[in-house]
């Protein structure tokens, strides 16, 4: 049987060198490098949204790939892709270095350079693992896509466009369909998650950003549950505190979150910092929020070249929310999405803040009317992004599919629609 390699180094000599050595392995089938951390997870999703059986018995990760650290991105294809074997190559072949990508989730390390022989140990070690674990667990389509749910990131293209009042809508719309759900705040130095549902708690996403390892009561003792079924994990109420949620943090808990709900939605806010640019990267759906006039457009496709500059997110990833939406404007979705290079979502949100202001003011958006039509908009893209479950025996929502995830949510690209 052969063994699929997938090697993942940013470097082009490094590339070469690998891929060379790797072709004379017995039995080994390398693909071609990917360069980056983004299109690994991509590719890897996109494989086993096919079929299980495409996945790599075997990923190589180099030491200075990026935008996500080495060690990072193992524990997340460890996490989301467990029957895939992944090994580090790395200069450092310490002790130290050793223990470290083993708690990551690797099954070996190879130094620099390379040598064929310990290669082949590795290699074939990994494969065997990964085969076993296969056969072990089975071919069900769920036990190889990753553990955990959904993760949206909503953000503005500049404040006041609507950013948090749809996060709050879209977490309520797949809390009300039965789905598991958790609204994260990190707007950290003025979220107001807490503000539109009426919550006053002592603990916020602070309390976890010196965890080391976030455990399932940890994570819970920090979670306000809502009412409505929500977890809640809030923003600071002293902003300066913000500072302490680093990139590090930001990562085990959107990890730690993923594991434990169907659907995460995190308000970013519309400041970046390396906090919520952490948790841009890994959400399955970015959702950026516009206003159909020049200055928020402007902000928009700006946003989206920082993004694109910064390797966060690709603007072909990005999905744009048009809010305050009206027939008789200027700036159309199809203007915007020509703009911005992104793909602009089907669901516009009509321009109708009358229908608001009671609950708004109130500070419990959960008593919106549910005859609002901005909120039947905002739950209509809940829908078109699947976050929302179908009715038994009723006919399924139509949901796009991209490339980081699983069938059924819009997840990294959106592809081109018939």
């Amino acid at each position: 049987m052969s063994t699929r390699i997938l090697p993942v180094v940013g470097d082009a000599d490094a590339a070469r060198s690998i891929t060379t050595l790797l072709s004379q392995l017995p039995d080994a089938e390398p693909a071609a490098p990917v360069g980056d951390s983004t299109s690994l997870i991509d590719t890897l999703a996109r494989l086993a949204a096919e079929s299980i059986d495409e996945l790599p018995e075997v990923v190589l990760v180099h030491e200075r790939i990026g935008p996500v650290p080495a060690l990072e991105l193992i524990r997340e294809v460890a996490l989301r892709f467990p029957a895939v074997g992944v090994i580090l190559v790395t200069t450092d072949a310490g002790p130290g270095l050793f223990a470290a990508a083993m708690d990551s989730g690797a099954r070996g390390l190879v130094g620099l350079p390379l040598s064929y022989e310990e290669l082949a140990q590795r290699v074939q070690a990994a494969a065997a693992w990964s085969v076993g674990v296969r056969r072990h667990l089975g071919q069900g389509a769920d036990v190889f896509t990753g553990p955990g749910g959904t993760v949206i990131t909503v953000s503005g293209a500049k404040g006041g466009v609507g950013t948090t009042m749809v996060a709050v809508q879209l977490a309520l719309a797949a809390r009300a369909s039965g789905m598991n759900t958790a609204l994260a705040d990190l707007d950290l130095q003025a979220g107001d998650i807490a503000s539109y549902l009426d919550v006053q708690f002592r603990r916020s996403i602070v309390d976890l950003a010196s965890i080391q390892d976030i455990s399932p009561r940890v994570l819970q003792d920090a979670i306000y549950l809502h009412p409505s079924g929500i977890g809640m994990l809030l923003a600071p109420g002293e902003g300066e505190r913000g500072e302490e949620v680093n990139e590090r943090s930001v990562r085990q808990i959107v990890s730690a979150l993923r594991n434990r709900y169907e659907v995460v939605v995190i308000d970013c806010g519309t400041q970046m910092n390396s906090a919520n640019a952490a948790a841009i990267e890994m959400a399955d759906t970015t959702l950026l929020l516009t206003t159909p006039d020049v200055v928020s457009v402007r902000a928009a496709k700006r946003m989206v070249r920082l993004w694109d500059r910064l390797q966060i997110r690709k603007a072909e990833e990005t999905v744009i929310v048009v809010n305050r939406h009206m027939r008789n404007t200027e700036i159309q979705p199809p203007l915007i999405e020509r703009i911005t290079g992104t793909r602009v979502a089907r669901v516009t949100i009509p321009a109708n803040f009358k229908e608001l202001q009671a609950a708004v003011d109130a500070g419990r958006m959960q008593d919106l009317e549910s005859k609002s039509t901005v909120k039947q908009a905002m739950w209509g893209l809940a829908g078109e992004l699947g976050l929302v479950k179908a009715p038994e025996g009723g006919e399924k929502n139509t949901k796009l599919k991209g490339d980081r995830g699983s069938v059924g949510v819009l997840r990294g690209r959106p592809r081109q629609q018939d």
